[in-house]
């Protein structure tokens, strides 16, 4: 009994002086119980056992453990990743997967990659990602949960866009085929695509791959397409529509200057010949239509006193009775060109006999409305008792007017008023009872004597 006493002596002898030992040193016994080297991560623990085992406690070497593992204790504690969705992960002592001791170059994670479930990791596959190769994402000497799981840290040299995009690649890519764009909902931009926007290409704007900071104006895509040479400014839209572009509408009766008739049906650029925001256009007739006035300017710039907007040559009134020639009687029916010889209108005459033949040649002077009047030329009265100073009495109202006045176009209508300066031919006497005819004569007939005393 000596033999088994006295190692067992020994031993304890050996305990008592391992526990009186500061516990960052690795002890004798240890070193005699140790099972082999650990592995290359754990190499610099290997004299400090106590890192990972407390004497005597088998089960207090998993919170050791995850007192290092702080990830690990994280994702069991959260129920994430791959300790923290495994049941036997949760459940299981760290030891039972993970045994070390067995040497630098020992493989402790023991994962089998062809039988791994990737759904129990951070990051499902599916789709086209269940065929990529481990290596396609897990690089060497970086850990399994240090793996990018956006797509941009994977995908980032094949990127297309450079990074103008960001890195949400899965807003228009799916994992089905990378080449295979979702739609886009250009609505939640700020510029929602309507009308003929709606087929076009991506990138007919976006060209080069620019989708940051595009302008959304449409001068800034159609300049090249502005008939207009840049005349009528940048806001396209108060015209056109995005539904066609060639389909043009401007409501000009917002404006100061509404479109009627003809107007209506004129292209913007037959008055607009300028710049429209900066050359503002006068709104008178004469501003546009001065080179096709007949009248030379010498009837003002008042067009519309005549003229109408539904079509300049006809429709054309005139208030005559506002200038200096009413028209009355007949005069109101006459065509303007009757008495308007040229187109300047203020050359005509106004004097009766510019415009009608005098049959008394001029023997009755120039004032015909002293006869005449406008309701009609055969219709004329004289009264030469109310307008002269010789009434005609007697024999004298029977007498033509050129029986008296026979000198065309005299200087003076006036005529002598006694009997001998018409009828000194007719004196049977031969002037030897002097002149005063009507000392024995009356108007009545010559022949009928009536001698005043």
């Amino acid at each position: 009994m000596r033999g088994p006493l006295a190692a067992l002596l020994a031993i304890a002898g050996i305990v008592a002086l391992w526990l009186q030992m500061p516990a960052s040193a690795q002890t004798v016994l240890e070193r005699l119980v140790m099972p082999g080297p650990l592995v290359e991560h754990h190499a610099k623990y290997e004299s400090q056992c106590s890192k990972c085992h407390e004497p005597f406690s088998r089960h207090s070497q998993s919170r050791l453990c995850l007192d290092c593992h702080k990830e690990i204790a994280a994702d069991r504690a959260a129920r994430t990743g791959l300790h923290g969705r495994d049941r036997e992960a949760i459940a299981l002592e760290c030891r039972q997967c993970h045994t070390d001791h067995k040497g630098r170059e020992a493989d402790i994670t023991q994962l089998d990659r062809e039988t791994f479930n990737h759904d129990r990791a951070n990051y499902r596959l599916v789709d086209a990602h269940r065929n990529v190769a481990c290596e396609g994402c897990h690089k060497e000497k970086i850990k399994y949960r240090k793996t990018p799981s956006v797509c941009f840290e994977c995908h980032k040299k094949l990127d297309p866009h450079r990074g103008r995009l960001g890195e949400r690649c899965d807003s228009c890519h799916s994992v089905t085929k990378w080449r295979d764009t979702k739609p886009f909902d250009h609505d939640r931009t700020h510029f929602a695509l309507q009308g003929a926007h709606k087929k076009v290409a991506c990138a007919t704007c976006h060209a080069g791959e620019v989708y940051k900071d595009l302008a959304t104006t449409c001068i800034s895509c159609h300049r090249l397409q502005d008939v207009h040479a840049d005349r009528y400014g940048a806001k396209c839209e108060t015209c056109h529509n995005q539904n066609k572009w060639s389909d043009t509408r401007f409501d000009h009766d917002k404006t100061k200057y509404p479109l009627r008739g003809a107007h209506a049906k004129i292209k913007c650029d037959t008055c607009h010949t300028g710049v429209l925001y900066r050359d503002k256009l006068a709104s008178t007739c004469i501003s546009c239509h001065r080179k096709d006035d007949p009248h030379k300017g010498k009837l003002g710039t008042r067009c519309e006193t005549c003229h109408g907007d539904t079509d300049w040559r006809k429709s054309v009134s005139f208030d005559h009775d506002i200038t200096h020639f009413p028209l009355i009687g007949l005069h109101a029916q006459v065509p303007c060109e009757e008495c308007h010889r040229s187109p300047t209108y203020k050359d005509a005459p106004t004097a009766c006999e510019k415009c009608h033949e005098d049959r008394h040649q001029g023997r009755l002077g120039t004032r015909c409305a002293s006869c005449h009047n406008p309701n009609g030329w055969g219709r004329w009265r004289f009264d030469h008792a109310l307008q002269t100073k010789f009434p005609l009495t007697g024999a004298h109202q029977k007498l033509t007017c050129e029986t008296c006045h026979k000198a065309k176009s005299p200087p003076s209508l006036k005529l002598a008023m006694d009997c001998y300066s018409c009828h000194r031919i007719a004196d049977p006497h031969q002037g030897t009872f002097g002149r005063d005819c009507e000392r024995c004569h009356v108007t009545t007939t010559w022949r009928k004597l009536e001698i005043k005393r």
